[in-house]
Parts: structure tokens; sequence; C-alpha cells
């Protein structure tokens, strides 16, 4: 099958994205790629596929070593087409018809039922859509796959199904840059945590080698501390020598002054930061608080689909203060309209709606997974002045906290990527003050360290929520009770893992 060698490769855009990164990709190799948003995944993956150029170093692929790229988002020029159309075209122009009938294979390989095969790409989900990349790709016969974030909008009968797919039929090297922990657990064999100075890889899935990296970065922090101490100690004895010298009129003790400071000078120049693994911007909460003990309640309310079938009944349920629940489900069965009722039943307030009950004191902060709430035409100053009324100083001090430099804070905000609006629409509900957070797939394209640090936020303000997610990591750290959907019926579970082993995903 061949492989891909690095060797100190680097990448400097404004900044250094990594430098320095030497590694090898062999035959059996699934690499997890772990890094902020904005830290240069999807840059290396380019560049592995020969689509970019590194600032340095040197890339070696095997002779004849063919590249499968599955990028983020589905061309323009496909949308149109019927699915199966799609696959094909992937196809070189003179193999389409003669090998027409690998495109049928590749779709069963990914359980695609068969009327969406010729419905056009616009029309299906996310999820489908994202799995038509991973076809294209494939329909190809690589010998080695780069994934760059494979589960994004994909729900976990799908990601159960892409794992499967990947530990029993895509036998070759994988690249796979994603913030899914759960998912780099179940299908990688090596992690590389990408650094603007020394990267670090380990021979593990994700949660044993950030376990292992966190002890490197450990002993690299005492080691350094040890090594600051002594080049203080030096200076103090050179400092000391000097003034002696000084007042003895001795060349020797001054000379002996000069090659302590010396041996001081060279430990500092050795000595570097350590790297935090931190978000690409900073992600924080609040929590006003409230007397009610119920902030929500719901008295057996119909869920329908927009068009008003009926979906399940929720029966008498009660959203108490400090409650985390986690509504839990497959795509279809009516999670994200039961958050849109919540979310219209709180704006309508006082006014009230029909089988709601709402607590006066109830401020919610909202997040769809479409980040639908983003006034996507105007700056994120404007949004954020505007919304809160903090001063010019205070706004852009908090957007630049936030990810945003003041040099971007005057674009529009349609212009950013999913992670920079997500941190965006993180930062607005922590401005609202909230004390009840309707979130519909928060972390989806929130990299590693914010995911966590959301999910420390949550905890630390004892946050209620309603969510709904597809992370299995994030719903085990952050629920406390869950709330699963089927056969069109609402009944609590004690734990998530009674629905995650129904799809045979595992605990």
């Amino acid at each position: 099958m061949g492989s891909i060698s690095l060797r100190d490769v680097g990448v400097v855009a404004s900044t250094p994205l990594f430098t320095n990164l030497s590694l090898v990709i062999g035959e059996s190799d699934r690499v997890g790629l772990v890094a902020a948003n904005g830290a240069g995944k999807t840059t290396l993956l380019k560049c592995l596929a020969g689509l970019a150029e590194p600032t340095s170093g040197e890339i070696t692929r095997s002779r004849g070593l063919r590249v499968g790229m599955v990028e983020q988002d589905m061309p323009a020029t496909l949308l149109d087409l019927a699915l199966a159309e799609a696959i094909r075209r992937a196809l070189p122009p003179a193999e389409r018809e003669s090998e027409e009938w690998r495109v049928g294979v590749v779709l069963d390989e990914f359980e695609t039922p068969e009327e969406l095969r010729g419905r056009p790409v616009r029309q299906l989900s996310g999820g489908w859509q994202r799995l038509a990349l991973i076809a294209r790709a494939w329909i190809t016969q690589p010998d080695t796959l780069l994934l760059d974030e494979p589960t994004n909008h994909l729900d976990l009968a799908k990601i159960q199904l892409l794992e499967r797919w990947i530990a029993a039929t895509a036998r070759v090297p994988m690249v796979i840059a994603s913030h899914d922990r759960h998912f780099l657990d179940a299908v990688t064999t090596t992690t590389l945590f990408l650094r603007p100075e020394i990267s670090r890889s380990f021979a593990h899935p994700f949660t044993e080698a950030r376990r292992l990296l966190k002890e490197e970065d450990e002993a690299e922090e005492a080691r350094q501390e040890k090594e600051l101490r002594e080049a203080e100690r030096l200076r103090r004895n050179a400092a000391e020598l000097k003034n002696i010298g000084i007042n003895s009129r001795s060349d020797l003790l001054q000379k002996k002054s000069m090659q302590l400071k010396d041996r001081a000078e060279r430990i500092e120049q050795r000595l570097k930061p350590i790297h935090s693994e931190r978000s690409a911007g900073e992600i924080r909460l609040a929590n006003r608080g409230t007397h009610a003990r119920v902030l929500v309640g719901l008295d057996d309310v119909t869920v329908t689909t927009p068009d008003g079938t009926p979906l399940f009944r929720t029966g008498r349920l009660d959203l108490k203060q400090g409650d985390r629940v986690v509504l839990l489900g497959q795509n279809g069965v009516g999670k994200s309209r039961l958050v849109t009722l919540v979310h219209r039943a709180v704006q309508a307030g006082e006014s009230g709606m029909a089988g709601f009950r709402v607590s006066p004191s109830v401020v919610l902060a909202y997040i769809d997974q479409h980040m639908s709430q983003l006034p996507v035409e105007q700056t994120p100053f404007a949004f954020i002045s505007g919304t809160f009324r903090l001063g010019d100083q205070r706004s852009r001090s908090l957007l630049a906290g936030a990810g945003f430099p003041v040099d971007r804070q005057e674009k529009a905000i349609r212009q950013f990527s999913p992670g920079q609006k997500a941190r965006l629409s993180l930062l607005a509900l922590r401005l609202a003050e909230p004390n009840f957070y309707l979130m519909d797939e928060p972390t989806t394209h929130v990299d590693i360290p914010g995911q966590e640090a959301l999910e420390a936020e949550i905890l630390a303000h004892e946050a209620t929520c309603l969510i709904v997610s597809h992370d299995r990591s994030f719903v085990r750290a952050i629920g406390t009770r869950f709330l699963l959907i089927e056969n069109r019926c609402l009944r609590e579970i004690d734990a998530p893992d009674e629905f995650y082993a129904t799809l045979a995903i595992g605990a």
C-alpha cells in the first residue's frame, strides 16, 4: 500500500501553525489528528494530499500512491446531481462507464436506502452529504484516506455505521482530523497532537494518548522549572563574584562571574513556554440564578412535525433548577422539534403557550445546530455591542478573548468558519446571563479543548440545561437526566448507555 513520510515539515501562515514535524504514516496506521480550530489540521491534510505545499521540510509519498482526501464541504457543482451520479463523477472520465458498477457497491457499503440514490444531493441531510463525500473518495480506490471532520452532521446511527465501515471495510492507512473524542478512541491507532513548536505523537487512541501527553508536559514543565532555578542560582553567584571581584580588584573573579552569567543565559535560551491545549477562543458561561424550583413544565404536550404530523407526547415533565437534561433518540424522532417548542414557550412568557408552564424568572440562552440566532449580515462587533450594550472597548475585549482579533471584528459573520460562529454563539449565551440553557448540538463545530471548557463551565455554574447532542463524551460528562424518544413516546432512562447499546455503539 505504500506510505507517506514527513521530514521536518512546517507551515507558517501569519504565525507558525506547526514546525519540524517528522512522521511516517504506514500501512496499518490510523492517525487521529488533534488540535484547536485554526491550528493547522486541514492545512496538514491538504499538504499530505498534495493539494498544498508546506513552508519547509519534505513530504515523500510512495511511488504511485493514491491519496483520497475527504474535505468538509460538498462542492457546489455536485448539489443538483443525483446521489449516485455524484459518486460516479468521482471516477476518472475514461472509467465512468466501465466501472459504474462500483457505485452500487460503495453505496451498499454505506447502507444507502434505494430511495436516496436518485435524490439530488442538495435535498439530502448534512449527514448523508458527509457520507457521500467519503463514498466519492472511496470509489477511487485510494491507498490512503484523509478525513477532515468526518462525523460532523452525522447522527449516532451514522457515526456507528462509519466506525463499523472503518473497522471492517476501509483497510487502508488513514489520517483523521476530528473533534469527536469517542470516535477517535473507537477508530484510531495513533494520535498526533499538532503544535506550533513540537508536535507529539503516541501509538494510542485519543484518551490514552492525552494522558501520556499530560504526563510528558508535566515532566517537561518540572524539568524547565528546575533549570530556571539553576539559572537563577548562577545569576546570584555571578553577581556575588562580580561584587567581590570589583572590591578586591580581581580580574579572575570578574571573569568567573561572566562565565556563570553566560551559563545562565544559555540555560534560559533553551527554555520554551509549555504548550497549552487551549481552544481557539475563550469559552465561558454565566448563571444568574433563580429562586424558582421548576423553570419549565410540560403538561402532556404533543410534539409534531412542521406540517402537523404527530411525533410523540411528552407526558408530564418538569425541568427543574440544576437539571442537565439530555434528549436522546435517533434522527427524525423529534428532539429538535421539542427544543424548538420549549424555545417558543419561553419566548411567549406571560402570554403563555398551551401545555407549557414557564416561570416568570426564566432568562433563556438558546443555540440551535444551525446557529440561526446569529445575524449573519452583521459583524461580530455590531452584534455584540448592539445586543448587549457593553460599550465599544468592552465589546472588543470580549470578542478578542473569544478568538476574534480586532482586525476581524468588522467582517460579516457569514464569512466566518462554523467553529468561529460557534464561539460567537457561546459568547452571546454567556452575555445573556441566563439561568436556563437550551442547546441543540452545541459542540458540533467546537474543538476538543473548547468542548472540555464548555463542560467545565456547565458543571462549575451548575447550569440548568436542556440539550440535544450526538457527542457521547459530552453527554456523559454533563448529563444528570436522560430522556429517550422512541416508539412515539418520551421516557426517562437512568443513563445514555441504554440508548447507545440499542445502536450497538457500546458504552
